[in-house]
C-alpha cells in the first residue's frame, strides 16, 4: 500500500523538522494533532494522596510540566517550600526550568543526562539519606527511576502532579490516514473515548516508546513500525527507513 497521509499525534513541530525532508523526498503529507494534553491536578485531586510535601528533603523532576504543577499545588496549598529542598533533574534543560519559581544555586539542584542511572548516580553516598519525591504523571507506571530507586533501598514517595486530558478528537476522520503515529497510552485513551467504535481496517500504526506498546495491544491494535531501535532512534529515522522500503 502506497502511503501518502501520515497522522503525528503530537503538536507540530515551530522549527524546520525532519518531517519536513521526509515530505519533500517521499511526497507525503503530514498533519499534526495532539490527542491530550498536561494539566496540573486540583489541589483536592492532590490531597487524595495524602502526600505531605515538607516530608521529603529532595524532589525528582523528570519534565517542566510536572515542575509547574508542584509550584502551582504549593502555591494553593500555602506549602512554603524551605530553601534547603533539593532538586534531582533528568537533564539540564528540566533543572534550567526550575529558575522561573525558585533561584537557581548549584548547591541545591543536580541534573542527569536523560537516563534513570544518572540520577542514581547523582546521588550516590553524599544524598542517599534524603527523603526522596519523585514527581510523575498520571498515566505513568512504575519506571525506571522509581524501580532504580526501589533497588538503592533509598527512601522514597512518588507523587500525581498532573494529569493528561482528552482532546477533541470527534471529527477527526482517522481513515484518510495511512499511517499514524502514538506516543504516549494516553493517545490510546483518548483515541477511544473520542470514537468509541474505532475499528483499525487499513490504517497502520506506529508506537514509539515501550509504554506505548502494551496499551496498543491491549486496545487489539496492530502496531506496524516500533521505535526507538538502534536502526532507528527517532519517528523521522522509523518512518524513512519504511518509506523507503515500501513506496
Amino acid at each position: 500500500m502506497s502511503v501518502k497521509n501520515i497522522l503525528i499525534s503530537q503538536q507540530q513541530p515551530k522549527t524546520a523538522s525532519p518531517y519536513t525532508s521526509i515530505a519533500e523526498k517521499y511526497g507525503v503529507e503530514f498533519d499534526f494533532k495532539p490527542f491530550f494534553k498536561i494539566e496540573p491536578l486540583t489541589s483536592r485531586e492532590f490531597r487524595s494522596q495524602r502526600i505531605n510535601i515538607l516530608d521529603h528533603t529532595a524532589i525528582v523532576f523528570s519534565a517542566r510540566t510536572t515542575i509547574d504543577a508542584f509550584f502551582q499545588l504549593c502555591e494553593e496549598l500555602r506549602v512554603k517550600v524551605p530553601e534547603t529542598m533539593k532538586y534531582f533533574c533528568t537533564t539540564e534543560a528540566v533543572a534550567n526550568y526550575l529558575q522561573k519559581h525558585i533561584v537557581y544555586r548549584k548547591r541545591k539542584i543536580f541534573f542527569g543526562d536523560g537516563t534513570p542511572e544518572s540520577i542514581i548516580g547523582l546521588i550516590g553516598t553524599k544524598h542517599k539519606e534524603e527523603n526522596f519525591l519523585i514527581a510523575t504523571a498520571e498515566s505513568s507506571s512504575k519506571d525506571a527511576i522509581t524501580r532504580l530507586f526501589e533497588e538503592s533501598k533509598f527512601s522514597f514517595e512518588t507523587a500525581v502532579f498532573v494529569k493528561p486530558v482528552s482532546q477533541d478528537l470527534k471529527d477527526v476522520d482517522l481513515h484518510k490516514y495511512d499511517l499514524i503515529v502514538l506516543f504516549n497510552p494516553a493517545d490510546v485513551k483518548s483515541l477511544y473515548e473520542n470514537q468509541p467504535d474505532f475499528t483499525q481496517g487499513e490504517i497502520k500504526f506506529v508506537s514509539y516508546g515501550r509504554s506505548i506498546v502494551k496499551a496498543m495491544e491491549e486496545a487489539g491494535l496492530k502496531i506496524e513500525i516500533s521505535a526507538p531501535t538502534a536502526e532507528a532512534p527517532s519517528v523521522a529515522k522509523a518512518l524513512e527507513i519504511y518509506l523507503t522500503n515500501n513506496q
